[in-house]
């Protein structure tokens, strides 16, 4: 299991330069002028844990295999884009199939690239964005009541759809997200929400993109983005999209000393991966052992039989219990016997609630 995350942003903000890095294939076109990506291209890339690492030296492992992570690099929106402006109409059906939103927002000078406005200004840029983000939701709201209300005086279930739907609608007039009406709505309000797949309820990551000499300090349009996430509540991190796309291209040892040598002490894809994962309620536990170690994704709260069946389903019908060790204790007796000799190692039943770290074996039977 991993989780989608669609990169947006104006064109030329640095989307396909970050893809580029983020995947290491270099597979999206980086080019200077608007619309140069068409298609969305889609690249899963490892989620670098030093907790997995660890454990690998550990036992020894032959082979590392961190949680997944799945980015789109989505073409850029421009104003109009909901009325289907630059190929808008496709490019937001993109974003509907993402788990969350990387906002990506121009935070240098360049007379070199060019802006779609003709000067940067991350606050409009942003607010370009999330307008049409909001009237692409807007439009799919009015058309789906439309349809209701002609079912509703003789459909119970399209009167109910029409109860929820109606003050999301009145929401998106007044320029606002309805993702707190979605959290304060019961479970059967949510299922007929969720099937909307509305962009302007997904979870959004900003990221200002900066030139080399301001990715510790950040600037003063940093500051703007920085300003306007924490006033919503949101993450934000900033990054150089150039240096990510030239750590790509490094070994582990020579991106190391690269990160030293610029003061940074790990790349944007921890960053954002971890702003990532805190975004989605995800966690990962482990699977550990000579020939491997597995890091896997599931989302916080679940279940010991849950995180079995994110290794195979059969695991999951066939659960008899959990053989788990916390990533603390497995490190402090130095490997699985230690643990188990000091006492650490419990088997825990269906109703154990998986925490993040932990190594765990499962029994089953099929």
């Amino acid at each position: 299991m991993g989780f989608h995350c669609g990169i947006v942003g104006l064109p030329n903000v640095g989307k396909s330069t970050l893809f580029n890095a983020l995947t290491s294939t270099f597979s999206a076109q980086a080019a200077n002028y608007p619309f140069c990506t068409i298609e969305p291209n889609v690249g899963r890339v490892p989620l670098e844990d030093t907790r997995l690492i660890k454990l690998s030296a550990l036992e020894k492992s032959q082979k590392i295999i961190f949680a997944q992570m799945e980015f789109v690099d989505i073409a850029g929106l421009v104003k109009g884009a909901s009325q289907g402006q630059g190929l808008g109409n496709q490019f937001l059906s993109h974003i509907k199939q993402t788990d969350a939103i990387i906002h990506m927002v121009r935070c240098f000078d360049d007379g070199d690239i060019v802006h779609v406005d003709g000067s940067v200004d991350p606050l409009r840029d942003i607010d370009v964005i999330e307008t049409e983000l909001l009237l692409s939701d807007l439009a799919s709201i009015e058309k789906k009541i439309t349809s209701l209300q002609k079912k509703a005086k003789n459909d119970k279930a399209a009167a109910q759809e029409l109860s929820v739907f109606e003050p999301i609608l009145k929401l998106l007039e007044d320029g606002l997200s309805p993702l707190s009406f979605y959290q304060s709505c019961d479970e059967a309000s949510q299922k007929i929400i969720d099937q909307m797949q509305l962009i302007s309820m997904k979870k959004v990551c900003y990221v200002a993109n900066v030139m080399e000499d301001h990715v510790i300090s950040g600037n003063a349009y940093t500051q703007k983005v920085i300003d306007l996430a924490n006033s919503r509540g949101a993450p934000s991190v900033i990054i150089c999209a150039k240096i990510e796309e030239e750590l790509a291209q490094l070994d582990a040892t020579d991106k190391r000393d690269y990160l030293n040598s610029l003061g940074l002490t790990e790349t944007g894809l921890n960053r954002i991966g971890t702003i990532g994962y805190d975004l989605l309620n995800l966690m990962s536990f482990f699977t550990i052992g000579p020939k491997e170690a597995h890091a896997w994704t599931i989302q916080k709260g679940s279940k010991a039989p849950q995180a079995a069946g994110a290794i195979h389903t059969d695991f999951e019908k066939g659960f008899i219990c959990a053989q788990t060790i916390s990533y603390d204790d497995y490190i402090a007796y130095q490997g699985e016997e230690g643990a188990k000799s000091a006492g650490k190692m419990r088997l825990e039943g269906r109703d154990y609630t998986v925490q993040d770290g932990d190594i765990i074996h499962f029994r089953f039977n099929v």
